[in-house]
């Protein structure tokens, strides 16, 4: 499964030092055949300690993470749903991917030039929310003005978009995104169809400096703006020092936390927005473990066992039979599935099975 999540922002707040830094994080592009040599996109591995741990129990011969593509979006500029500076081959990128990661500055540092003048993190994501927005309502207009003609003659599709537009649109004219829309979840399900920018998840990325003035330590107004908004809008965030990550991409691992505590830098952030980026895209892994190899595999949250086998192989979905199920926890306790099976911890689970984060599984098919 591949899916992607765009990294946006203004000029100068670090939104290509941080692509760079995931890109150099990146994996192997020959596990994955759906990966692209495109220079825009890095393929980046899901960190995760119970693979990890999997791996080590069937001392496999090849570990492979699951995985997330990150874009580097061309930079916004006011005025980019009007075609301003790179308006347009922003917008269209953005509709390419599955989910947003807005980059957002929150360091002040003269020797880097904010494109507004003051560093304002608030002001920053109202400009870009407001682009995606007003490009949104050029398009959810007119195919409001289509959708109310078409739908005299009755079609239910084509009844059921109106209504939808009806709801979306005086939301968009508002200012808002087209998300907090009040739409049922079959409403909200046919609302993805018309692929709108502000329809999609949005994580922002809070871009610290080791070094400079960060605006949530300073505490002051602007940090409190940018907090009351994150919390009343529900919104997910995390933080990361871009440039702090980018230096550390050519350090060994085993001296990386030496050079976080020298620098002020106490988690790995990247690791951090991978993880929320796959959280984002409502993601989970279930796993499969052995002496050849252990691997993480990708579905979406709510998938049933069937459909957790074809990301394996079609034949797991189609001629499903069952799946040997247990938790990568309680497998890893009884030291082997061999173990496992002998003390009756190994479930079998049907077409009915909705698999859960963390789930080990062998699938039998005709």
């Amino acid at each position: 499964m591949s899916l992607s999540i765009g990294i946006v922002g203004l000029p100068n707040v670090g939104k290509s030092t941080l692509f760079n830094a995931l890109t150099r994080k990146g994996v192997l592009i020959a596990n994955y055949p759906f990966a692209t040599i495109d220079p825009s996109v890095g393929v980046v591995a899901v960190p995760d300690h119970r693979l990890d741990k999997l791996s080590a129990m069937s001392k496999s011969e090849k570990t492979i993470p699951a995985a997330v593509e990150f874009v580097d979006i061309a930079g916004l500029v006011k005025g980019a749903s009007e075609g301003e500076g790179l308006g347009n081959q922003f917008l269209s990128h953005i509709r390419e991917v599955d989910a947003i990661a807005e980059v957002v500055r929150v360091f002040d540092d003269e020797d880097i030039h904010h494109v507004a003048g003051d560093v304002d993190p608030r002001y920053d994501i109202e400009v870009i929310d407001l682009e995606l927005v007003q490009a949104d309502l050029q398009g959810a207009e007119k195919r409001l003005e289509r959708a109310e003609r078409d739908s005299k003659g009755g079609e239910k599709e084509i009844v059921a978009e109106r209504d939808i537009l009806r709801k979306i649109v005086p939301v968009l004219k508002a200012g808002k995104a087209a998300r907090s829309a009040p739409l049922s979840a079959d409403e909200s399900a046919r609302a993805k169809k018309l692929n709108l920018l502000t329809m999609k998840p949005i994580l922002y990325v809070l871009n610290r400096k080791s070094g400079a003035v960060n605006i949530d330590a300073e505490g002051g107004e602007r940090w409190r703006e940018l907090k009351s908004f994150l919390e009343q809008s529900n919104s997910q965030y995390v933080f990361v020092d871009a440039g702090v990550e980018n230096d550390l991409s050519d350090v060994h691992t085993d001296e990386k936390a030496d050079f976080r505590r020298e620098l002020g830098v106490s988690d790995d952030g990247l690791d951090g927005l991978i993880r929320a980026g796959y959280t984002l895209l409502d993601l989970i892994s279930f796993f499969t473990t052995g002496e050849d190899e252990s691997r993480a595999w990708t579905i979406k949250r709510g998938s049933t066992a069937p459909e957790a086998g074809a990301a394996i192989h079609s034949d797991f979905r189609d001629k499903f039979i069952r799946a040997e199920t247990i938790r990568w926890d309680v497998l890893l306790a009884a030291s082997s599935w061999v173990g496992a099976r002998e003390k009756g911890l190994v479930r079998s689970e049907g077409r009915e099975y909705v698999v859960q984060d963390g789930d080990v599984m062998e699938f039998k098919h005709s």
